[in-house]
């Protein structure tokens, strides 16, 4: 096997990397569809998973980036369905306005209603969230019962986020929760198939702070 000797790494600074990357992504992703607004948030979706397909099969609710600037500029809480997103995500953005960033999923009560009612933590999660970050983002990317939980109680009128991050990944019951997402007339991102996860939607989400911080 052949391995090169003469391998010099190119020393750049993140903001060059990023910057260098986003030129690479902007040539490579060809005409779309997405609006201003939405296609920065595509664009951090693809620097996260280099992953040109999933990009593309991003869907908008037509209010979905106004209102996730609207919620994080006047402080709403952002829920989060495992705690990969809650780190993921850049707290001081979020803070700065007066929000904070939420996970119930290992709450102890949350365990303990789920093993009585013998069903996911997740699902208790939701109905736990609701109670106390109403009105906030909805950040899921991990947990398909989750949404499906999430959107039942905003059928029955439990449940009014202000926005849901939608990007669950998997095999079983993931594409089928994103299509009953979006097929309700509320703000979210979300896409088309298997793909997504919690990294994705911790891209989707930075990049709907970012815009909320710029004036």
């Amino acid at each position: 096997m052949d391995f090169r000797t003469d391998f010099k790494p190119l020393t750049v600074q993140p903001e060059q990397i990023e910057q260098i990357s986003f030129e690479m992504i902007n040539e490579e992703f060809g005409e779309h569809s997405f609006t201003a607004e939405q296609y920065p948030i595509v664009q951090r979706i693809v620097h996260a998973s280099a992953d040109f397909e999933l990009g593309k099969s991003v869907l908008f609710h037509p209010d979905a980036v106004q209102a996730g600037i609207r919620a994080i500029r006047s402080g709403k809480k952002v829920v989060a369905d495992v705690q990969m997103v809650q780190v993921g995500a850049n707290k001081p953005r979020i803070e700065k306005h007066g929000g904070e960033i939420k996970v119930y999923i290992s709450d102890p009560d949350v365990m303990q209603e789920a093993k009585r009612l013998n069903t996911t933590r997740a699902i208790i999660s939701m109905r736990k969230a609701i109670k106390e970050a109403d009105g906030g983002i909805f950040a899921i990317g991990n947990a398909p019962t989750a949404l499906l939980e999430l959107i039942r109680l905003i059928k029955e009128g439990e449940a009014k986020p202000s926005l849901v991050i939608g990007l669950p990944v998997g095999f079983v019951s993931a594409p089928e929760s994103k299509e009953e997402l979006a097929k309700l007339d509320i703000p979210f991102i979300t896409n088309i198939g298997r793909k997504g996860g919690s990294t994705i939607t911790v891209a989707a989400l930075n990049a709907i702070s970012i815009l909320a911080d710029q004036v």
